[in-house]
């Protein structure tokens, strides 16, 4: 169960306060943050041509461009989304007008207790946990069910409608990528996006507001972690870096590419691939002088579905890895907090 919440990071900065112990990396619990974060190497992530992956004869050189990049980090830029430059300036420009709401007008979308749709920060499990330095507004987009719209701002004026449009092109992309991740696997088109269910898959959006850190060196925007998705398409803040990536036992920055989405594969799909593409672990880095904003979609198999290795990718060289798993999403938000790996539970 949750406990009460805590404090937004915007309170505690409008309070003047130093910042709370619960924030801080303490080093029993697996080392501070890295104290230069800008020391660490820039990725060489591959960028991607959308267009050429919707093509109806995809070149096998752009196929295998896309698995060996999931293979090797487990993301990859994708350009030629269809989104226009402007269009994603403006949905960038929502999410920073909604943050910079009064408390108040934004205390309206208040994330209830063990729920996790609404405004607020990280859901507490336990008294030990380190918390995350970011606010964020969280939400179901789809199916449409599963939309709560009285947690949906209305203001800025634009950002119901801007929402809706943008989740609508999301939907577009993720059927383009879910399919070429298939081709690419020499597996059935459809065989990922089946699991998605389409409009029926679930897709939550979570827009991300890291407020500037007086310590940087001692504490996280987000704690180490992979996600839970099927995929995750991510919008990152045009000026300010902040996402890492980890390769071996080395951090590396995720470069900004301005109009394009970093898209990552989560432990789901590492299961369905037998370990081929790889679910990153990555986390976002403070910064003491700029803010920085990300909006996040997180592609989510129906709960009820069964997740386990596709047959065609057991053989003897590659025996197979993990066990079935089912709902993986409701085992993974406790262990997350817990700073451990859910993937864990999955292996074989």
């Amino acid at each position: 169960m949750e406990l009460l919440g805590s404090k937004t990071v915007q309170e505690v900065l409008i309070q003047g306060e130093q910042v709370p112990e619960k924030y801080i990396h303490k080093v029993e619990d697996g080392g501070v943050p890295v104290p230069d974060a800008s020391a660490a190497q820039l990725m060489d992530v591959p960028v991607i041509d959308l267009a050429l992956l919707a093509a109806s004869s995809i070149s096998a050189d752009e196929l295998e461009k896309l698995r060996s990049a999931l293979a090797t980090w487990g993301c990859f830029q994708v350009i030629n989304h269809g989104m226009s430059p402007e269009f994603l300036d403006e949905f960038r420009e929502i999410t920073k007008q909604f943050f910079a709401l009064p408390v108040e007008d934004k205390k309206k979308y208040l994330r209830q207790v063990n729920d996790i749709q609404g405004y607020g920060n990280d859901m507490v499990f336990s008294e030990q946990q380190t918390l995350d330095w970011s606010d964020r507004l969280y939400l179901s987009v789809y199916p449409q069910d599963n939309r709560k719209l009285n947690l949906w701002p209305e203001n800025p004026k634009s950002f119901r409608q801007t929402l809706d449009q943008y989740t609508m092109d999301l939907q577009v992309v993720t059927k383009t990528v879910l399919k070429a991740m298939a081709r690419s696997l020499d597996l059935e088109d459809n065989c990922f996006s089946d699991l998605y269910g389409g409009e029926q898959g679930k897709m939550d959006i979570r827009f991300n507001f890291y407020p500037p850190c007086p310590r940087p060196d001692l504490v996280l925007g987000v704690k180490p972690h992979a996600d839970g998705t099927l995929i995750t398409l991510l919008l990152q803040d045009k000026e300010v870096e902040g996402l890492q990536f980890l390769k071996g036992d080395k951090w590396f920055r995720a470069p900004i590419v301005p109009d394009a989405l970093l898209i990552n594969v989560g432990d789901q799909v590492e299961i369905l691939s037998n370990g081929i593409f790889k679910s990153p672990v990555h986390k976002v880095v403070t910064n003491s002088d700029k803010e920085r904003i990300s909006v996040a979609a997180f592609c989510i198999p129906e709960s009820d579905k069964e997740i386990e290795p596709f047959e065609r990718l057991v053989n003897e060289s590659r025996p197979r890895l993990y066990k079935k798993v089912k709902n993986y999403v409701g085992i993974y938000f406790e262990y997350y907090q817990q700073g451990r790996r859910p993937m864990e539970a999955a292996k074989m």
